[in-house]
């Protein structure tokens, strides 16, 4: 696996989006923007019909597009035609879609948002359309069971764990206090065996996120930076920031 230096840079959250510029989070637009300036991209990848990735981050279409519903309810083909809202001509990006774009210009983070669902045929599809990628790619989640079965499914595509304080009225309707507790403090790594953190960067310094960078060796990604106060702290803490709104 080594050091995964390739990740120890600025990544761009959900592409160099710019709603002012007509450029949409997750979209065409914003990774060829972060391309065009040599940045590495971090995009979403939501669940569609049959346990198939898109680009895409809500679990419903209704905010960034004209169109509504759960996106797991529409199989990728139909996704694909929707356009996104305000996005000049951009539409809901597939991941070969995806991995065509980029090809190996800069580095790709996928974060994949299971919301603790399926049997792994989510991951299991996604590793399969990674297999013969050959640019720097890792994927990363908040939930440690998705990132366990790219642990199975692939084992050496590089995996990361997303964490925070998990004190957000999401975390406490959807979580147990004790579920809460063991992914707050990375316990979770005992089983999915990340070779990568990223932690909220408001979150830092926090005892578990720098034992796993510095007692482990693991990279430490601090999200979402967006302002140069939380960008200083993320480099104080972190190896590198996943940044928006601002200029790293």
């Amino acid at each position: 696996m080594g050091e995964l230096y390739w990740l120890k840079r600025p990544i761009a959250h959900r592409g160099l989006h710019d709603t002012a510029r007509g450029i949409v989070e997750n979209s065409a637009s914003a990774v060829k923007a972060a391309m065009r300036k040599g940045i590495a991209v971090e995009v979403d990848l939501q669940r569609a019909a049959g346990d198939m990735p898109v680009v895409f981050h809500d679990v419903m279409l209704d905010r960034l597009t004209n169109e509504s519903g759960p996106v797991a309810a529409r199989d990728v083909e139909a996704l694909r035609a929707i356009p996104l809202k305000d996005g000049g001509g951009d539409r809901i990006l597939s991941l070969p879609e995806l991995l065509e774009l980029v090809g190996d210009t800069v580095p790709l983070v996928l974060e994949v948002k299971n919301h603790g669902q399926g049997d792994g045929a989510f991951e299991a599809n996604i590793a399969k359309l990674l297999a013969g990628y050959r640019g720097p790619v890792a994927v990363m989640s908040f939930d440690p069971h998705a990132v366990a079965a790219f642990r199975r499914h692939a084992p050496a595509l590089p995996r990361g764990l997303v964490s925070c304080r998990f004190n957000d009225e999401f975390s406490k309707t959807h979580l147990s206090t004790l579920q809460r507790f063991a992914m707050r403090h990375l316990l979770t790594s005992t089983f999915a065996r990340p070779h990568f953190v990223a932690y909220d960067v408001n979150a830092l310094p926090a005892v578990a996120p720098l034992l796993a960078k510095f007692a482990a060796g693991l990279p430490l990604l601090a999200w979402t930076v967006r302002t140069e106060a939380e960008l200083a702290h993320a480099l104080r803490y972190a190896d590198a920031p996943i940044f928006e709104e601002i200029a790293p």
